[in-house]
């Protein structure tokens, strides 16, 4: 029987026990903080409860507009947020997803060892315990270790007043106002929820706009929604300090400015688990930056070990983690399977509005790299949007010029991480713009867009009606 020994319980870890074990492997899952990782302690599950109780505050406040109103005071304002509970709330449901994976991996037979594993070369793992040291033997070794958040060296964290993603569940209390330094994915989701909670909000942007990373329109659209509910957004300022003075946290800008909050969160991106776990000395090749350098089926330079989920740097999504280390199990232990496909692979950013991408984007599209027809429809004028009292919004989709074929989408509105499913089928299964807006949508939805932005794409021998 083939060893199987798995370094972190992450979904990239906990995803290849899974599939290991139901190949025939012998598996043996290390695991030192509990069984999801990250993902499921201390990020996706946490940060997205909170922002589902966020966005329940987002729909108080548009309350009056659809004829709803409180006594005494409207909306939002006459709902009291109880930090401890919502927090106490959250951290609960985390766990509870810890022990049902818990649960199972062990009734999938994988062996779970609480505590940290090294490498010692390409077939042993030696892993330390609060009983001591045990030493592994391996035929198959999978590195799934993740990501710890980036401090700056002026302004480290120290769980009270200037907190990273993983402390901010501590908090008894809505802050005063919060400092958000860094306005990628993570610092806007959270700055996006605490503003709707009713916390005084600014947000720190290197860039001169939000999320830079992802699709301009929707980002400009985001901050506009952001200024508008009174958010404070400074573009173009980068941080590069952070210090307590009495209740205050004091940020410091590079350009000789100054930010006063109650507390700061530093969401300033990760870096990779990697360091002093023997990796580079049982000949695993690292980029500068420290991330395992994989293939498209999570092999590492190392024949038989293999890497998933953020500590490769491939894309710091829990779906993709999840993936690589499926195909990774499927391709050592000699089954099936198709190299990673990071085209096929849909994304969100969980802001109100939700922003939901898959497949070709526009960054693409402007740089030259892909030919593309394309549609930009706004969600203004569709029915259910105003029932919803949602004003912000669109649909895009790409396609081949000349085939009609879908190669990706966007959508930003409310719920667009469950909208964009059928975008990302289009785009693994080659389905055209006739094809798609051939099916049969319910009236009134927001799924009516996608249809009908695909029909605005109609191919006509070879042309594309874009009007």
């Amino acid at each position: 029987m083939t060893k199987v020994v798995i370094i972190g319980g992450g979904p990239g870890g906990y995803e290849a026990a899974l599939v290991g074990s139901q190949l025939g492997g012998d598996v043996t899952l290390v695991e030192r903080d509990g069984l999801g990782g990250a993902a499921v302690l201390t990020d996706c599950v946490p940060s997205k409860t909170l922002i589902a109780t966020a966005e329940v505050m987002s729909t108080m406040e548009r309350a009056a507009e659809l004829g709803l109103h409180f006594p005494g005071d409207d909306g939002a304002d006459a709902i009291e947020v109880n930090m401890t509970e919502l927090n106490k709330r959250v951290l609960d449901l985390a766990h509870a997803q810890s022990r049902d994976i818990d649960a199972r991996l062990r009734h999938e037979g994988v062996r779970i060892i609480v505590g940290g594993g090294i490498l010692q070369g390409p077939n042993r793992v030696d892993v330390t315990t609060t009983e001591g040291t045990e030493e592994l033997d391996a035929d198959i070794i999978l590195l799934a270790t993740g990501t710890t958040p980036r401090e700056l060296p002026e302004a480290r964290c120290d769980g009270t007043r200037i907190l990273n993603w993983k402390q901010l569940y501590q908090l008894d209390a809505i802050p005063e106002r919060l400092i958000v330094v860094g306005s990628g994915v993570t610092g806007a989701e959270f700055a996006s929820a605490y503003d709707a909670l009713g916390c005084d909000v600014v947000l720190v942007s290197s860039r001169q706009q939000v999320l830079p990373g992802e699709d301009q329109d929707a980002a400009n659209v985001l901050q506009r929604a952001f200024t508008r509910r009174g958010m404070e957004v400074m573009s173009e300022a980068r941080a590069e300090s952070a210090r307590v003075e009495g209740d205050e946290v004091v940020v410091g800008l590079t350009d000789g400015r100054e930010v006063r909050g109650s507390h700061c969160l530093m969401a300033v991106g990760s870096i990779p688990n990697s360091a002093g776990l023997g990796m580079e000395e049982a000949g695993v090749t690292l980029t500068p930056g420290g991330h395992v350098l994989v293939d498209r089926v999570s092999r590492t330079s190392v024949r038989n070990i293999y890497a998933a989920g953020d500590v490769t740097g491939v894309f710091p999504l829990a779906s993709v983690a999840a993936m690589q280390g499926r195909i990774a199990m499927w391709h050592a232990l000699g089954d099936a399977v198709s190299p990673l496909d990071l085209r096929k692979v849909s994304s969100n950013v969980f802001t109100s509005p939700e922003i939901a991408t898959v497949g070709t984007s526009q960054k693409q599209v402007d740089s030259g790299e892909v030919r593309v027809a394309s549609v930009l429809l706004p969600l203004a004028s569709n029915a259910r949007a105003k029932m919803q009292g949602f004003t912000d919004g669109f649909v895009k989709l790409f396609c081949l010029p000349t085939t009609g074929i879908i190669v990706g989408g966007v959508v930003v509105a409310p719920n667009a991480s469950e909208l964009i499913h059928s975008v990302a089928v289009c785009v693994g299964q080659r389905v055209t713009v006739d094809e798609f807006s051939a099916s049969f949508t319910v009236y009134p939805s927001m799924t009516g867009s996608l249809a009908e932005a695909a029909r605005r794409l109609h191919h006509t021998g070879g042309e594309f009606l874009t009007s």
